[in-house]
């Protein structure tokens, strides 16, 4: 019966097997219409885990935020995105490797073994690594580490939505709800929609 949360089997592994320092790497903003994907690197101090870490997707905002500050002051935390010209570029599955890539490479320590969220490691990683399906579910690290991706990119989104007022950004975070398509369709496409994603796209071309 797997466990309810997430926990330190997966990096406790690494450490035996001689490794120092481990982290754990997700991204978010895969599926949104606007602004950039991002991505967080985080190694936790193994005697200093904040309590509660789970799936950032099972928590509520007001409590990733505490856990998201927990987390800064008690983990190595490195924080990276790929611009919205970057995913229309060259594709967002690239660029969310790209952000994951830049996250690592921003943390203090260079890691001996990451733990990804997902099924693929990014191609440009030469670290040792590994790849697990729902890790923000399996691991702490990674856990942390969507905590912290999700609440910097939610504030981001807030930003631009006072930039740019209508498309419900500060609630819907860039996803395509119904009242952002609306949005799309009467007051056109901003600098930070992605010109890639098919809604977008087809107001463009619509637009022609």
């Amino acid at each position: 019966m797997p466990s309810a949360f997430p926990n330190f089997e997966f990096e406790t592994q690494a450490l035996a097997r001689g490794a120092l320092w481990v982290c754990g790497v997700d991204e978010v903003g895969r599926g949104p219409l606007a602004g950039p994907v991002t991505a967080a690197a985080v190694r936790l101090d193994p005697e200093n885990i904040p309590v509660g870490l789970n799936d950032s997707k099972r928590l509520t905002a007001a409590r990733r935020t505490v856990l998201a500050q927990k987390i800064h002051a008690r983990a190595e935390v490195s924080i990276a995105h790929a611009s919205v010209e970057e995913i229309d570029r060259i594709n967002i599955l690239r660029a969310s490797h790209l952000a994951m890539q830049r996250a690592i490479d921003g943390l203090a320590h260079r890691p001996d073994h990451v733990l990804i969220d997902g099924n693929a490691i990014p191609q440009s990683l030469t670290l040792s690594a590994q790849a697990l399906v729902k890790g923000d579910a399996r691991s702490q690290s990674i856990s942390a580490a969507s905590i912290v991706a999700k609440t910097c990119r939610d504030a981001l989104m807030v930003g631009l939505a006072q930039q740019h007022p209508g498309y419900g950004w500060e609630t819907n975070a860039g996803y395509g709800t119904a009242a952002h398509l609306y949005a799309l369709r009467h007051l056109g496409v901003t600098p930070h929609h992605r010109r890639s994603f098919a809604p977008v796209h087809n107001i463009l071309y619509q637009e022609k």
